[in-house]
């Protein structure tokens, strides 16, 4: 997987460089000593290249970002669903869902990882459910207060006054788009400050979360020290409920669950917890099977859902694939990005020129993500999602606990699942 993405990046580098000599590359190729020439120019570039992507790395961390405290959305007892509850429950919508449809989600959910414990909207336990507007408001009056109620506590008791200081507010949630917005929402119940900039950002599904980060790491970085931003990342299932009978639009039913995280960010180090590392985001909208891959739509008798793919493991997975380039210059040490450069070397050129065989097995040398990094969070979007990431990673059972003990303790909860992987992460004393 990553032998192909490096390869692809190189080559296309090397190649441009080449034309730019001033000699015939034809020639090159049927004299030794020019081709030891093209090895040596090409060893120099790739020094060089080396040496301006440390500069850039060294410019983007100019300015810190850090986060500076969250919390979580906690379910009350009344809104755990165990699966026999859960399973009655379907059993009981005769008027919405035929066998077939509640065998298939029962046959779903056993493979899922989803335990015992996971949270649902109040609205759900009505025949038929409510998933009007009013249901959806006040689903996110209950999951985004709660959140940010504890992450301004927290601020709190370190001697921040956190609704005095926040001068950015960013709300992400895909489905539910009410006005007046989310962000007004909170806006209002907080007393935020009348010069806020409010942001709401709509249909950036699971990664809706980091994406807020990365605006917020963007903001603060030309903002005046000592600024702060509040994020907030949710997703409202009142909202998102299928009550239809199409399979794949069945799927959202079975995996999501309630949840939302709020997050303070600033620009200045004091009594911040974390120091932000490097962003990065590679979109892949461009392909028809991953713009599709989650798509709202409305079925045959029109009744609105979320298409999941059967094959979004896959595309997960391929994408990945893509994002390991960019994603591998921003975060591999001099060490590694040399090893990488030197493997390209010798399996692209020198074996070329200097050996009667060739390297059918094209082993590239692979870098080793699992051992630069402490903890992963891998979003819980299910069982097979995060079995392909493990698999394309080469990370441990351990590198993945705390995604699958997030996915059985609270279900998927959308782009908000991230904060919660990190707070198993700390209650384990693990960071």
């Amino acid at each position: 997987m990553v032998e192909k993405a490096w390869t692809s990046s190189v080559s296309f580098s090397y190649g441009a460089l080449v034309g730019l000599l001033p000699f015939h590359f034809d020639v090159l190729i049927t004299n030794r000593s020019s081709t030891m020439m093209v090895v040596m120019t090409a060893m120099i570039l790739v020094v060089v290249g080396v040496l301006l992507l440390l500069l850039w790395r060294a410019r983007r961390r100019r300015g810190g970002v850090y986060l500076v405290d969250y919390g979580c959305f906690l379910g009350e007892p009344r809104h755990r669903v165990p699966f026999a509850t859960a399973l009655e429950h379907g059993r009981l919508m005769t008027n919405l869902l035929d066998e077939e449809s509640t065998n298939f989600m029962v046959r779903l959910h056993q493979k899922s990882g989803i335990g015992e414990e996971t949270s649902v909207p109040d609205s759900f336990r009505y025949i038929p459910p409510e998933s009007g507007i009013e249901a959806s408001r006040e689903e996110a009056e209950l999951v985004i207060f709660s959140a940010v109620d504890k992450a301004f506590a927290a601020a709190a008791a370190t001697g921040l006054v956190p609704a005095d200081d926040i001068g950015t507010l960013i709300v992400a949630c895909s489905f539910t788009t009410p006005t007046p917005a989310l962000a007004d929402v909170v806006v209002r119940r907080y007393g935020l400050r009348a010069d806020v900039r409010s942001v709401n950002l709509s249909g950036m599904g699971c990664s809706g979360a980091l994406i807020a980060i990365g605006l917020a790491e963007n903001l603060l970085r030309v903002a005046p020290p000592g600024s702060r931003v509040l994020i907030v990342a949710t997703e409202i299932l009142s909202s998102m409920l299928y009550t239809g009978r199409k399979r794949e639009m069945l799927v959202p039913n079975v995996l999501f669950r309630m949840g939302a995280a709020a997050i303070i960010m600033s620009n200045s180090p004091e009594k911040a917890r974390y120091r932000l590392g490097p962003i990065v985001r590679t979109l892949t909208a461009a392909r028809d099977g991953d713009y599709r891959c989650a798509f709202q739509e409305e079925d045959d008798e029109g009744i609105t859902g979320i298409n999941l793919s059967k094959d979004l493991p896959v595309v997960a997975a391929n994408a990945l694939k893509g994002h390991l380039v960019a994603f591998g210059l921003a975060v591999l040490p001099t060490s590694e990005l040399l090893r990488v450069a030197i493997s390209f070397i010798n399996h692209k050129i020198i074996n070329k020129f200097f050996t009667t065989t060739k390297d059918s097995n094209n082993n590239y040398y692979r870098p080793g993500f699992h051992r630069l990094f402490q903890h992963f969070c891998i979003h819980p979007g299910g069982r097979r999602v995060l079995d392909e990431v493990q698999r394309g990673l080469g990370l441990t059972d351990d590198d993945m606990e705390a995604s699958h003990m997030t996915l059985h303790r609270f279900g998927n909860m959308a782009s908000s699942s991230l904060l919660y992987e990190l707070a198993y992460i700390e209650a384990k004393g693990r960071m």
